[in-house]
């Protein structure tokens, strides 16, 4: 099955595409007039790596309360309120004015972030219910290509809009994005059977952490899956862009441009990898991706060079997020699967969120060339990791 047939033979899927397609444009676009918005406020580089855990440290912390919700309540119902949630902080960015208003920046971020990760676990925990086997390989990738798409172009147009138009303009433009994915949403049916609607949140919560004690191997996959973490590369790129590149090139236009050249990268390689993608050459997979990583770390301060090395960097990272989210997926029973994706998220950000803090704190003492040495020395670790656990899969 190739992704046009996915997509011509599960209506449901296409449209839920369509919806991710608006959805996470909306959400990447602002990113850049966010940290734009940080370095005109002249903040320091923790202060950088603080703004970029606000977008990732929401997933942690409500985890476990947001498996149990997905579990126990109306999908439909709550996508939606999710999505209107993230409309209203978006359009609260608009307030903050000045350096002193950062604190309620990171509040907003963390709030819209914090329903951002609860519609993802939700969207996640829905398409298994769906599909199954190779179609729920292949919508995973479409997600994935999605999401670097969005990441891609977000990323890019709204360096130039927040360039020449200013940051408000900008994020008055991706609250129309939210609109758009609410008006579509609302056209989109799918059922789905609700099986812990008389169940307790605490007992839910409680079922949800036995049940991972006790599935060890799934467990595994979730701390396998977190390995993308370590490509959390927002702070690092805005440090190149604040330190370096901004002899060369604007800093909005640099950050939009280099996350830009990895989000191509991202999108494109499925297409060159997912029919080569199994269990013995994922190992091979996670060491490219490593070799990738510590090539950029000695090109990254010539912006040119740095963005050939970047495309590398991404481009087998969609497919290690895919291909592993798929192993959790398939090794879950359908009971459990909005908990333990919630978790899978909490895992997942952890990562980030513990890559993002690693890069802001070492900034004050080592290089960014070994910082990125030193994070593409964690997929080799990582490759011997995989070496080990797929005897049990």
């Amino acid at each position: 099955m190739n992704y046009i047939e996915l997509l011509t033979k599960y209506p449901v899927i296409r449209k839920l595409s369509l919806l991710q397609l608006i959805a996470y444009f909306g959400a990447w676009f602002s990113n850049v007039a966010i940290y734009t918005m940080a370095v005109n406020f002249g903040s320091t580089a923790f202060a950088i790596s603080l703004i970029t855990a606000m977008h990732l440290i929401p997933a942690i912390l409500i985890a476990p309360l947001s498996g149990s919700i997905i579990d126990r309540f109306k999908i439909k119902s709550l996508m939606l309120t999710l999505l209107c949630i993230e409309l209203l902080m978006t359009l609260l960015f608009l307030t903050i004015d000045s350096k002193d208003d950062l604190w309620i920046l990171m509040i907003l971020i963390f709030i819209r972030m914090g329903s951002s990760s609860m519609f993802f676990s939700t969207e996640m925990s829905l398409l298994p219910k769906l599909i199954s086997g190779k179609a729920l390989q292949k919508a995973n990738e479409i997600h994935s290509i999605i999401w670097s798409f969005t990441y891609s172009a977000g990323m890019a147009v709204s360096g130039v809009v927040v360039n020449y138009l200013g940051i408000k303009t900008a994020i008055i433009i991706d609250a129309f994005f939210f609109v758009a994915a609410i008006i579509l949403f609302l056209n989109i049916e799918f059922k789905v059977e609700i099986i812990h609607t008389n169940e307790k949140i605490r007992t839910m919560i409680k079922d949800g952490f036995l049940y991972l004690k006790n599935n060890k191997i799934v467990l595994h996959l979730l701390f396998l899956h977190s390995s993308v973490g370590l490509t959390s590369f927002d702070t690092l790129v805005t440090l190149l862009a604040k330190n370096e590149y901004k002899y060369v090139i604007a800093v909005p236009l640099s950050i939009g441009i280099t996350n830009a050249v990895r989000a191509f990268a991202l999108m494109i390689g499925p297409f060159f990898i997912t029919n080569r993608i199994n269990k013995d050459s994922l190992t091979y997979i996670f060491v490219f991706q490593g070799f990738a990583i510590i090539l950029w770390s000695f090109l990254q301060f010539n912006f040119y060079l740095a963005l050939i090395s970047l495309f590398f960097t991404g481009f087998v990272t969609t497919t290690i997020w895919s291909y592993t989210y798929a192993l959790i997926q398939e090794k879950v029973e359908h009971k459990y699967l909005g908990r333990v994706i919630s978790y899978n998220d909490m895992i997942f950000m952890i990562s980030n969120v513990s890559t993002t803090f690693f890069i802001g704190v070492a900034a004050g003492f080592f290089s960014l060339q070994l910082i990125t040495f030193i994070l593409g020395l964690g997929f080799f670790a990582f490759a011997i990791y995989y070496k080990w656990l797929k005897t049990y899969l």
